[in-house]
């Protein structure tokens, strides 16, 4: 199976009011594709601060990460913009919809930000994004604004968001952290249906019910366990 994402010795280093802050401590990572992975540990453990380095919202202090090949570790803000638009989705626990945008517009959003030969007008942008609200199963609640959705229904729409793109994995931090059981297992279900169809899932999680069906990784103080 070929890795899509390798971090070799990850550092993250924080300076706080002159102190250092050791989130990560030389800390080393595999996810192959079309892997479902569960990062799990205490709070402080570093599990978000990973989760944004392999995202490409922050850089490692000291080692190396490759995503699809490529070390990320010394790529340009313009070219880490580039690579997380057209390779990573993002699943948020507090959903980060546009308030003001129907599902529709929330999940055609994305989209907008391509470049290049993936740059559609925006009848094809419109036409994937009702396909992707269809794919989670909300078509009857496309041109609804989020405030008149269900959090269930919200992260629905978020994890359409996510899809629109077609990326190569998608990130999830805490993504049923807001919701009832009920929800919950409707969300992580479509997670496994996303998966079944070769898309790569990183969840961040504290509830190991959810964790059933893939790999577990668990970190404390900077490292995953053995």
């Amino acid at each position: 199976m070929k890795s899509l994402v390798k971090g070799e010795k990850l550092w993250k280093t924080y300076n706080l009011d002159s102190t250092e802050v050791h989130a990560l401590k030389g800390l080393d990572i595999t996810v192959d594709e079309s892997e479902f992975v569960s990062i799990m540990g205490p709070s402080g453990s570093g599990k978000s601060t990973l989760l944004n380095l392999i995202g490409g919202l922050d850089t490692p202090t000291r080692g190396d990460l490759y995503i699809g090949g490529r070390n990320v570790s010394s790529m340009k803000d313009s070219e880490l913009t580039k690579m997380r638009a057209e390779n990573i989705g993002y699943i948020f626990q507090t959903f980060n919809l546009l308030p003001a945008l129907t599902a529709r517009d929330n999940v055609e959003f994305p989209m907008r930000n391509l470049s290049g030969n993936k740059k559609l007008d925006k009848s094809s942008r419109i036409k994937r994004a009702e396909e992707c609200v269809e794919i989670v199963g909300l078509g009857h609640r496309m041109n609804y604004i989020p405030s008149k959705l269900s959090g269930g229904e919200r992260q629905r729409v978020a994890i359409a968001r996510s899809l629109v793109n077609h990326p190569k994995f998608i990130l999830a931090d805490e993504p049923t952290g807001n919701l009832d059981s009920d929800a919950t297992g409707n969300i992580i279900e479509l997670l496994h249906q996303v998966n079944d169809e070769g898309t790569t899932v990183i969840m961040v999680t504290h509830d190991v019910e959810t964790t059933k069906d893939t790999r577990v990784m668990r970190i404390k103080d900077g490292l995953i366990e053995s």
